[in-house]
């Protein structure tokens, strides 16, 4: 099986990267895996992933990131697989009140690859073999800082976790007919801007040792 494994950046992936390059010198690989950045945000990963499917032609597509999460009870640095993903911030706020393409009849509800409005993963159940905890997420092109913002797409989306990147995998995937999977470590709470509260070194670590034991499970 030919393998994908994307991220915004390389530092998502490097270090599974490192590991999985020194498990191939002792064993023979049971699948070609290819390590791919797509860039930051949902345009450029859309345009990079499609631009790695034609060439490549992939099996499957393993997107792995950091996230923020709305949930301010639950510890950060633990990895998620996201069941459906929305994009949050394409539409218009009108008198204080959020209203996406959906809302505002631009988009059919069930128009492929949604699905009533969202972008589920028709492949988690086969390919979640680690049993990581499945969570709604919402994907924005700018990143959630104001506590208005924050409660609209709570209300409007009722998300877990949020990134730059998910919905453009959950789209692309979809419409091209290929299983994904898309794998997320909490790094901090959404509308946290004080980077010393991040856990970034260990959403990182646990991120890539997750994404390893997925590759071995494989």
């Amino acid at each position: 099986m030919k393998i994908i494994i994307t991220a915004a950046t390389k530092n998502e992936w490097m270090q599974a990267s490192k590991q999985i390059a020194a498990l191939s010198k002792v064993n023979k690989p049971k699948h070609q895996i290819i390590f791919h950045q797509s860039g930051v945000g949902m345009l450029s990963t859309a345009v990079s992933l499609m631009k790695v499917i034609a060439s490549e032609k992939p099996n499957f597509i393993i997107q792995v990131g950091i996230a923020g999460t709305f949930n301010s009870s639950q510890s950060l640095a633990k990895v998620f697989v996201i069941k459906q993903e929305s994009i949050g911030d394409l539409g218009v706020t009108e008198k204080g009140t959020w209203k996406d393409i959906f809302n505002l009849q631009l988009q059919k509800n069930n128009t492929p690859p949604f699905v009533k409005k969202l972008l589920p993963n028709q492949w988690l159940k086969q390919y979640n073999l680690l049993k990581l905890p499945a969570v709604v997420a919402v994907t924005v092109n700018e990143i959630t800082t104001q506590k208005k913002r924050k409660e609209q797409i709570i209300q409007h989306y009722n998300p877990i976790l949020e990134s730059m990147e998910g919905a453009a995998l959950h789209y692309v995937c979809r419409t091209m007919d290929i299983p994904f999977l898309q794998l997320r470590a909490t790094s901090n709470y959404v509308g946290e801007r004080n980077k010393t509260k991040w856990l970034l070194k260990e959403s990182i670590e646990i991120l890539n040792e997750t994404l390893v034991q997925l590759i071995k499970k494989l």
